[in-house]
């Protein structure tokens, strides 16, 4: 965005163009997440800049239409993200697997994480799990981050950097899901997690709260605290509807099919070319 999509945005104005933007990264977030707190206002009023240039800006979740109408980001619209159910299912739970993951303990609760390993996801409040031993860690996904964690998170299993049916087996192995990043824009692995009919742990902050209902499709904490993530472990591992709560994680995502998706970019895309068309004609009129 700040190079090729400034320079786009400039030039289809000048063309009268129409122009969509999507805002997909919290840079500002980030930014700070790695030390660098002095370059997030910065990075984030030069990204809001960018999308006030375009007609129309899709965001995908609830929070980042939050942020961009602060900022004063015009014509700011909700667009989220498909998710392959047919892919992620329920279905290809292994209890194999599952067997291989618990070792001795075989009631131990099976907590995943899929994903990018990097600092900005903040795997590392996840210690407090890895060291529990009623609860089996697995970490899914590589980056440069990995060798710190295996340090910081001994009893976790890693498995590396997964896709395909392979990963579909493995979310649908899980007990729950968690994502500890406070900075996703939306968190596609949360959705695939609640496909595979896989309650979610999340943030309070960002993407992943708008994707959990919380006590009904997983449970939205502040993943940063320890006691009230083995709290909400403990609460989850006391449940006598569990099962149901699968089937609600399945089903709030069922109709997020890529199709349904990509209908409503095809939708964004028909009504800022007409607006524009409508806006030009008015122009020429005066």
């Amino acid at each position: 965005p700040f190079a090729l999509g400034s320079y786009a945005g400039k030039l289809a104005k000048q063309l009268g163009i129409p122009t969509v933007s999507v805002y997909q990264t919290d840079l500002g977030g980030f930014a700070k997440q790695y030390g660098l707190g002095a370059a997030q206002n910065s990075l984030q009023k030069i990204l809001y800049r960018i999308h006030s240039q375009t007609d129309r800006t899709l965001a995908p979740s609830n929070s980042a239409c939050l942020d961009l109408h602060l900022a004063g980001v015009p014509n700011v619209h909700l667009w989220q993200r498909g998710v392959d159910s047919n892919l992620f299912n329920p279905a290809k739970r292994d209890e194999e697997l599952r067997t291989r993951w618990r070792g001795i303990n075989q009631e131990k609760t099976i907590i995943g994480f899929v994903g990018r390993l990097a600092q900005e996801k903040r795997i590392s409040d996840l210690a407090v799990l890895s060291n529990n031993p009623d609860i089996q860690l697995v970490i899914v996904g590589d980056g440069a981050h990995r060798k710190k964690l295996e340090q910081l998170l001994p009893g976790a299993i890693f498995l590396g950097f997964k896709t395909g049916d392979e990963l579909a087996k493995i979310y649908a192995s899980f007990d729950l899901f968690i994502h500890p990043g406070p900075n996703e824009t939306f968190c596609q692995a949360v959705q695939e997690a609640l496909a595979s009919g896989v309650p979610a742990i999340v943030p309070l902050t960002g993407g992943p709260a708008d994707l959990v209902v919380d006590n009904r499709t997983g449970y939205i904490i502040n993943t940063k605290d320890g006691a009230a993530l083995l709290q909400t472990v403990t609460k989850h591992r006391g449940r006598l509807d569990r099962k149901q709560m699968r089937i609600a994680a399945r089903d709030s995502v069922s109709m997020r099919t890529w199709q349904n998706i990509m209908g409503q970019l095809r939708q964004h895309y028909q009504q800022v070319i007409s607006e524009k068309s409508a806006s030009q004609s008015d122009s020429v009129g005066v």
